[in-house]
């Protein structure tokens, strides 16, 4: 998997292009800065963004090749962020992180059962967490995302995984993606935002 997404992220292109996520961007532009988690932040477009407004942010990734990419887009967009290579399943701390953003970021089911509880817990009281993934779906259409069904989601398992937050949005809907070479048509998506008690 790790070679796969290397390979993906080799190219000088930026197949998820160079601007934040559209419902991330809209999110956060609405925020007070504080520290941020972005795990399976690709090549730094949101990580990038969110550096730009004066948030602190960690993002996790495993690919190298991605790493590369992202920290030569902070060199150019004159910020920076702390970017760690490894699988977000791994990644421990008691640091308290004031948001997590899970920003097109799938995963497989036993990722999912350590990950998903880790989150809740990373949070501080009052965190939020952002949520924008492609629903189950997508499977039919072509703008991109897995083409394993076990990897997309549906509005039942947000709730269900996610109970312990208050849900401020949970929604499923069809849009129009522009990002890069690999997200770009008609795509259907699950937005969550939850704020932890």
């Amino acid at each position: 998997m790790k070679e796969q997404w290397d390979k993906r992220y080799r190219p000088d292109e930026y197949i998820y292009g160079t601007e934040p996520n559209r419902f991330f961007k809209e999110w956060i532009d609405k925020q007070k800065p504080g520290k941020i988690l972005l795990p399976a932040e690709g090549e730094g477009r949101n990580a990038a963004y969110a550096a730009g407004l004066g948030w602190d942010v960690l993002a996790l990734d495993f690919s190298y090749e991605a790493k590369k990419k992202a920290i030569r887009l902070a060199g150019r967009k004159g910020v920076k962020f702390e970017y760690r290579v490894m699988g977000v399943q791994d990644y421990r701390t008691d640091q308290k992180f004031d948001a997590i953003a899970l920003i097109f970021a799938h995963f497989g089911r036993e990722v999912k059962r350590v990950l998903f509880p880790r989150i809740i817990q990373m949070l501080k009281p009052g965190g939020q967490l952002v949520i924008e993934v492609f629903s189950i779906d997508q499977f039919l259409l072509d703008s991109g995302g897995p083409k394993n069904p076990d990897l997309l989601y549906d509005l039942k398992e947000i709730e269900v995984e996610f109970a312990a937050l208050d849900t401020q949005l949970l929604e499923k809907l069809e849009i129009e993606i522009e990002e890069g070479s690999k997200h770009k048509g008609t795509a259907d998506v699950i937005r969550y935002i939850g704020v932890k008690p």
